[in-house]
Parts: C-alpha cells; sequence; structure tokens
C-alpha cells in the first residue's frame, strides 16, 4: 500500500508553485520565503507538477519535497507530464503495451538529468527503476491529475475550452490511464485559455514557461523557469501576490484578480476554516 495519500480536495489559503523540474537550490530559497510568509501554517501549499527531468538534480529536489510534506501536512501536489512520462516508461502507471513511453521519455522529455541524479545509466529504465528510493516512487506514481478547492482547480496544462467541465472533471478525478497522452495534463494549447463557460473556477497551471506569473480572472499561470532559467514563482490566494525564488527580494510583486471578491477586511479562507 502507497505511503502516500495526497490530498485532491482542499480550502484555506493557499500558495501554488511552479513546475520544479530538479532545481533543487532555487526551490529551497523559495521554501525558505514562503515560510516567513502570514497565515503560513493555515497555508496549503500545491505543487502544480513537473518535479522531474531537465534541471540539475531531480534526486534533491524530490527529497525537499518530501522533507516540506513531513514538516507541513497542509501539502499536496499534481501529476505533469514529465511524472506522467517517466512513470509510464518505469512500468509504475498502467497503460497499453504498443504506447512506447520507455523510449519517449528516454528520446524527447529531456530525462539525461533525471539519470545522473539518481546515478543511473542513461537510457537504463532497469537500472533507474532499481535506484530510485521507493518514497520517491510512490510520491511520483501517486500524484493527483488535479487538486480542488472552493475557487481554484489545479491541472497541470489547463482545461479543454470546448468539452464539457464535468466530464473533464471526473476524468481528472479518476486518473483515466486508458488514456495515452491526457490532453490535460500534456496539451501546451490549452496553457493561455480559459476553461469552458460551465467551468466554476480559476484554473491555475504549469507545463509552459511564462516571463512571470500571469494572473487573470480564470486563469493563473506558475511556471517561470521551464527548468532551464529564470526564478521559480509562488503565487499566494487569495493575497494576489507572487514570490519568487530571487534574491532580491523586491522582486516579489503583488498581482490582481479580478473574480475574486472581498467584502472589507473579512478573508474567504476564514470562512472555510
Amino acid at each position: 500500500m502507497s505511503t502516500f495519500r495526497l490530498k485532491s480536495k482542499i480550502q484555506g489559503p493557499i500558495a501554488v508553485i511552479g513546475d520544479l523540474h530538479g532545481q533543487s537550490e532555487k526551490l529551497s530559497l523559495l521554501l525558505k520565503r514562503l515560510r516567513q510568509t502570514p497565515d503560513f501554517d493555515q497555508r496549503w501549499v500545491v505543487f502544480i507538477g513537473d518535479f522531474v527531468d531537465r534541471g540539475p538534480d531531480t534526486k534533491a529536489s524530490i527529497e525537499l519535497v518530501l522533507s516540506f510534506i513531513a514538516t507541513h501536512p497542509r501539502t499536496t501536489a499534481i501529476m505533469g507530464n514529465h511524472e506522467f512520462a517517466m512513470c509510464s516508461a518505469l512500468g509504475w502507471l498502467p497503460g497499453s503495451e504498443d504506447s512506447h513511453w520507455g523510449q519517449r521519455w528516454v528520446e524527447h522529455y529531456n530525462s539525461k538529468e533525471t539519470f545522473l541524479s539518481y546515478g543511473a545509466a542513461f537510457g537504463d529504465l532497469d537500472d533507474l527503476a532499481a535506484k530510485v528510493p521507493v518514497s520517491h516512487r510512490e510520491f511520483l506514481s501517486n500524484l493527483p491529475w488535479c487538486v480542488e478547492h472552493p475557487q481554484l482547480l489545479f491541472v497541470h496544462a489547463g482545461i479543454d475550452p470546448n468539452m464539457p467541465f464535468n466530464v473533464q472533471l471526473r476524468i481528472l478525478q479518476e486518473r483515466d490511464f486508458s488514456l495515452n497522452r491526457p490532453q490535460w495534463l500534456c496539451e501546451k494549447s490549452f496553457v493561455p485559455l480559459d476553461p469552458p463557460a460551465d467551468c466554476p473556477f480559476t484554473v491555475v497551471s504549469g507545463h509552459v514557461k511564462v516571463d512571470e506569473a500571469v494572473i487573470r480572472p480564470r486563469r493563473i499561470l506558475v511556471d517561470t523557469t521551464g527548468g532551464d532559467s529564470g526564478d521559480l514563482s509562488c503565487v499566494l490566494m487569495p493575497e494576489k501576490r507572487v514570490i519568487t525564488s530571487s534574491t532580491n527580494e523586491s522582486s516579489a510583486k503583488n498581482e490582481q484578480l479580478s473574480s475574486v471578491k472581498e467584502a472589507g477586511p473579512s478573508k474567504w479562507w476564514k470562512i472555510w476554516g
């Protein structure tokens, strides 16, 4: 039985962190700053997926995330397309034999750094599977595909604007592994788009690098590195504030999200506790 049962339904104040891609040093700086924010103990922290590949140290990044979860139980995460590819390649997720995820992940997902971080020979899937700690395997393979909040929906790439929302939500909740390439984790074209009109949430995603965190009435984007450059970003809700891994604290910005309404000094997270 898996050690991990991350929450997929949460409520209260939020901190959502963009794609990590093995950037452990940047993550360490960002988490240090996050711990200094108001109401940190009551705040849910959500990692938006893509923990692995591209960056210098996948293993250290996941160790840091697991350590953070142990000390801050109000933490959850969702699966990115890179975790889906890696776990499928290693046989940790159900899938069809003709999906060829082993070859696809090795050749097309900048996975070399992941092999190196675990001390495995690049391209040797059996060697990597033997060297990944059980806790890392359970964490990656059991990640939810979405996390629901009364006002926000966290999903790695986004929502199809041309498909009924309830159908999409059901697929995400059930993690439908009959799909060879789940579009909500993989489709880049979803990233800039608002969700369909019947979606009651502001959708929060990563997946595609943006120059700075984007906050719109129905869409929030938080991947500001793409795993190769820039600072990690974390969006605080309902404050509409962005903090980053930058060593220059003046880089933190206040953003506005017009769809969030607050009456006077009251805060919506106090309503749900």
